[in-house]
């Protein structure tokens, strides 16, 4: 990253205005609180009551955004602590999300809901009228293949609308969803698809990226045969147009499956806690956990995280680039439900500032990688495009260093706010992100997510602060998942979040929270360097050597076993037109000692053509030192998870 960005963690760079605190969703929300008898004088006394409080919170949640469903009078929680030891949100009540994504339709049916572009140059427009009227043709096409609550649809399809009708048809009939991008490998989607028993699949020909079209239809049949339980194949011909179902054994044209005559959908009033889609865990290794999240959890989640933490609402235009085979494809089409128009966009990253510029973009979001990477490029979107309408900037999927930070406010806008979230695929949100009513310091987090009782636990399992920690949640949040699919009794589901600490989520971060609420989140806590005792996250490592302009992207690796300290590697990837040689090595060894410590200058620097990134940007710091340990490539990650496979090569002992 260019030396104009250095900034020292904590150097303060954007302060709320009396204006933007007044007009903030939150204000609002509390304002609402106030007039019924709850008194919060700021955001930290907000969350408090949020996390002490935690059924009057929901129970609020509920009420302010006036959820379409039936509330009923029972309690907000039965039995508990946690999900895995029985405990029921809402019990007695009902909803579907799908009423909830498209009430605007009624309300407002010629707003724009949803604006697609893609990389080749497509571009439609659907208002919530258009979306609803879709969602009702394609629900009774399913409902006629035989679909019906609690069945599953699965999907191998682009960020494209389809896939959003697709999903809000098959939620409103109570079933549940279930996607992959086709960029995935064949096998990477059996491994998910197949332990889930679908009864539809719906699938593309085809997918372009970064310049080049791949033909799937190959992939589709491989998909198809390994799932026995399929009544229909629909094939959505969107790379060829004249792409037919032809050789598939239950296959069905796209065209065909939409019912004429339905003007509105239906929706199957489900219970809070009634499964809505099946997400997965990223897969580096093992067969992915087959995460199930309920109607309720999602929708009483997403239009907190969007309204008061993003501060979005209906004059939004909210963008974030993601596939469908990434929790944020959850997350983006989310913003329906607090009637934003939301933007999607099929293809690759090539430049998503301009994407934002010609789509009146009011929120991006990206993956951290994105911002520094535009930072090492030199780009200044703020200066070269028309971004007035931008006023918040997401970023996600891995830590971003403050040097990220101070670029944004630099180079893309002064008076915007930059969202940094941490969470995960696991609650399909973030539990630590941004707030329009408190300053923003370089590599800060502004604060804990409401409703969420996030801590970081010290060696003894006791909470610290001020210190690096476990992250771990202590009260339940409706989105943490209902279940993992066919783990009956729980224990899979016990042993990935509460082993470590019973009755506690173990997330598996590295955090710091601050005096002041603020958080620093250091990486995961399994791929944690410990040299001589002294512990520290990987984040603090990258942000030292990726501060060099010859370095493009890097990894480091301890490769110690429990109670051995093995060697420290640091493998980079070069910037165009750099060389390893002996001055940069001795640099690199000079900043990480005196920035760091003399115990983490690094045993050896190997340079390598790329860093092993997972399909959503995450770097596999984990498969990688199981791999120079000497566990086979094969079995240390899954190759159709990965963006970058072929690198793999390259970590070898």
């Amino acid at each position: 990253m260019s030396r104009d960005h250095e900034v020292s963690e904590g150097a303060p760079l954007w302060e709320p205005s009396a204006e933007v605190v007044d007009r903030a969703q939150a204000t609002r929300f509390a304002r609402w609180l106030r007039d019924r008898g709850v008194h919060t004088s700021s955001y930290e006394d907000l969350w408090r009551w949020s996390v002490t409080e935690v059924d009057a919170f929901w129970d609020a949640i509920w009420s302010y955004f006036g959820i379409v469903g039936r509330r009923g009078d029972g309690p907000v929680r039965s039995g508990g602590p946690m999900p895995v030891d029985g405990l029921e949100w809402f019990p007695g009540a009902t909803l579907n999300y799908a009423a909830n994504a498209l009430r605007r339709a009624a309300d407002t049916p010629d707003k724009t809901a949803v604006v697609f572009r893609s990389e080749a140059g497509g571009h439609r427009v659907l208002t919530y009228r258009e979306l609803a009227l879709h969602v009702a043709e394609v629900r009774a096409g399913l409902a006629d293949l035989g679909v019906g609550r609690g069945d599953r649809v699965v999907a191998y399809i682009p960020n494209i609308p389809e896939a959003l009708v697709c999903f809000l048809a098959t939620a409103s009939l109570g079933a549940i969803w279930s996607s992959c991008s086709p960029d995935f490998g064949a096998s990477s989607v059996i491994d998910r698809f197949a332990q889930i028993e679908p009864k539809v699949l719906i699938a593309v020909d085809g997918y372009a990226y970064n310049g080049k079209r791949f033909d799937r239809r190959d992939v589709v049949a491989e998909i198809e045969a390994e799932l026995p339980t399929l009544a229909a194949t629909v094939l959505i011909p969107y790379l060829d147009p004249a792409a037919t179902p032809d050789g598939l054994r239950a296959g069905v044209h796209y065209r065909d499956l939409p019912r004429q005559g339905h003007d509105a959908p239906e929706y199957e009033d489900v219970p809070f806690d009634h499964p809505l889609w099946v997400v997965y865990s990223s897969g580096t290794t093992g067969l992915p956990k087959p995460i199930v999240h309920g109607h309720g959890g999602i929708v009483l989640e997403h239009v907190k995280a969007l309204s008061f933490h993003q501060d979005l609402g209906p004059e939004d235009v909210f963008f974030w680039y993601t596939t469908t085979g990434w929790m944020m494809w959850n997350y983006l089409v989310g913003g329906l439900l607090v009637g934003s128009t939301v933007v999607m966009y099929d293809g690759a990253p090539l430049d998503l500032w301009t994407l934002a510029a010609d789509s009146g973009v009011t929120y991006m979001g990206v993956g951290a990688p994105y911002i520094t990477a535009s930072a090492k490029q030199g780009l200044r979107p703020g200066r070269d495009l028309d971004l007035s309408r931008l006023r918040g900037i997401g970023s996600t999927g891995s830590p971003l260093p403050p040097e990220g930070f101070a670029w944004v406010y630099d180079a893309v806008g002064a008076d915007l706010l930059l969202g940094s979230f941490s969470g995960g695929t696991d609650l399909c949100t973030g539990f630590v992100g941004p707030s329009p009513l408190l300053p923003l310091r370089a590599g800060v987090i502004q604060c804990r997510g409401l409703g969420a009782k996030v801590e970081s636990y010290g060696d003894d399992g006791k909470p610290v602060l001020d210190e690096v920690g476990e992250l771990v949640i202590t009260e339940p949040m409706p989105s943490m998942p209902v279940g993992f699919w066919k783990d009956e009794g729980g224990e899979r589901y016990r042993e990935s979040y509460f082993g470590m600490y019973p009755g506690v989520w173990r997330h598996g971060d590295w955090i710091k929270i601050l005096p002041d609420g603020g958080c620093v989140i250091y990486g995961r806590s399994d791929s944690t360097l410990n040299r001589g005792g002294v512990r520290m996250g990987t984040s603090d490592f990258y942000r030292v050597v990726e501060a060099f302009e010859e370095i493009a992207d890097s990894l480091v690796i301890d490769t110690g076993r429990l109670g051995q300290e093995g060697r420290l590697l640091l493998y980079v990837q070069l910037a165009p037109g750099a060389s390893l040689g002996d001055e940069l090595v001795d640099g690199l060894k000079r900043r990480i000692r005196s920035a760091l410590s003399p115990r983490h200058v690094p045993d050896e620097i190997r340079e390598v053509p790329g860093i092993p990134r997972t399909l959503s940007g995450k770097k596999l710091e984990v498969p990688v030192r199981k791999i120079l340990q000497g566990t086979p490539v094969d079995k240390a990650a899954n190759r159709d998870s990965m963006a970058n496979p072929e690198v793999l090569t390259h970590f070898t002992p």
